[in-house]
């Protein structure tokens, strides 16, 4: 198939826009009207990884760690980025990264680690904000109800555990048609006085271009009034971190035990225990500790993540225990994700997950 195909799919479950402003998600080489047989799934993109795919028969990479960060001003084979880059090219094989934008989606990366842990009523720990508008649209009394299934059929109306939410008022709106014009109702030149519902729907920013086509295609007037709002409410379902409660309390060392083995960490380092039992916890794959404070806000007995340095664990000051399992430990998971992801979707392209062990980070016992 067109690789747009199966890029297109999985950004409509983690939108490009969904990403952190310093990430570099998305088709970083290869074209996207190219043809794909075959691909691989791994954490990382090494150069292990591509030699991998080639003698796969791979011509796809899908990662979630971006292999470019940053530009590149030169392709010698000086940096470990710029052979795998190299490689790719010259053997055809198209690299895609899915990020950050995987990371702020519920069912995402953090979603993986909550299953593993096996945690119920989850909600995203740090809800993102710009990610909302609201539409209000002016629609005869007669067309009201199509109109509102339209926009519902297009992704608005959603709010939290519930769809096809509106507000709806009615009143009457003038209009004097011009010459040329071709009105649904009243006539060129005279002034006219219709009965109409202003209807507002809230929708995710990322899906502004199908609501206007839908209210677009299902509107009777030639020139639809409407007005599109940016709202400062945060979006509940996108964003940072994942907090959720066990199925049942357990004690300190039980948990830390229970997390080790399911999440195959080979240590887990933690602040002191604070001799509570364990019940609510927040987690973030990766570098998560930007969110400690979203973690002790919402309660959280322990904060399951990765890469926290020697000073930032005094940051917990009793109020919480962290738990550092490791950032691979923490995302591994995510390969397992996408290849459920692509499966369901297209359940006869072949794809595998990498034989590689792409940690770099190595303990000695």
């Amino acid at each position: 198939m067109k690789l747009r195909e199966l890029t297109d799919h999985l950004e409509s479950l983690a939108p490009l826009a969904y990403q952190e402003p310093y990430d570099n998600a998305g088709l970083l080489v290869g074209s996207p009207d190219q043809e794909v047989n075959r691909a691989l799934i791994s954490l990382d993109c090494t150069e292990a990884v591509v030699d991998e795919a080639i003698a796969l028969g791979c011509d796809m990479i899908i990662s979630h760690h971006p292999i470019v960060f940053n530009g590149l001003k030169r392709f010698n084979g000086s940096t470990y980025v710029e052979r795998v880059v190299m490689k790719a090219i010259k053997h055809g094989i198209a690299l895609y990264a899915i990020h950050t934008n995987l990371d702020n989606v519920l069912g995402g990366v953090n979603g993986k680690i909550a299953e593993r842990l096996g945690l119920r009523d989850k909600r995203i720990l740090s809800p993102k904000g710009d990610m909302l508008r609201k539409l209000a649209v002016f629609v005869p009394l007669a067309h009201a109800e199509r109109v509102r299934t339209a926009l519902f059929g297009a992704g608005a109306g959603n709010v939290g555990r519930y769809d096809a939410c509106s507000f709806n008022t009615t009143g009457y709106g003038t209009f004097r048609a011009g010459e040329g014009a071709d009105p649904f109702v009243g006539s060129p030149g005279e002034h006219h006085r219709e009965e109409e519902m202003r209807i507002e729907v809230v929708f995710p920013a990322t899906e502004e271009r199908a609501v206007l086509q839908a209210l677009f295609e299902a509107h009777p007037y030639e020139e639809v009034a409407y007005d599109i709002y940016r709202l400062q409410n945060r979006h509940q379902g996108i964003g940072a971190g994942l907090f959720g409660r066990l199925e049942q309390p357990m004690a300190e060392t039980d948990f830390l035990g229970f997390l080790k083995e399911q999440l195959g960490a080979t240590v887990i380092r933690h602040t002191a225990l604070r001799g509570k039992p364990v019940a609510d916890v927040a987690v973030c794959g990766g570098s998560g500790g930007f969110l400690l404070g979203q973690a002790i806000g919402a309660g959280a007995d322990v904060f399951v993540t990765a890469d926290y340095k020697y000073h930032e664990f005094f940051d917990a000051e009793g109020k919480i225990v962290i738990a550092d399992v490791g950032h691979f430990e923490s995302e591994q998971f995510t390969q397992q994700l996408l290849l459920e992801i692509i499966q369901k979707k297209f359940p006869t392209f072949a794809v595998r997950l990498t034989g590689m062990d792409t940690n770099p980070i190595k303990y000695y016992s």
